[in-house]
């Protein structure tokens, strides 16, 4: 799953370390996320949702067909 989640908190002129106190993760789940090497979970990605307060599809698009 691809999301815009680097580009948001940088937006917010916040770092990983910002983010990850806002959502009570570590900031290795924050860079794992924003590398696409991990999914989030529905309520973290709920919760990803509120602090940007934008709806989740916005932060999260499915990967085309061909790049799977």
């Amino acid at each position: 799953m691809e999301n815009h989640l680097k580009n948001l908190r940088a937006e917010k002129g916040w770092s990983q370390s910002d983010l990850a106190e806002q959502l009570d993760v570590s900031r290795q789940t924050v860079n794992s996320l924003e590398r696409g090497k991990y999914d989030p979970s529905l309520p973290l990605a709920f919760k990803i949702a509120r602090v940007f307060a934008l709806p989740i599809e916005e932060i999260f698009v499915e990967e085309a067909e061909d790049k799977k």
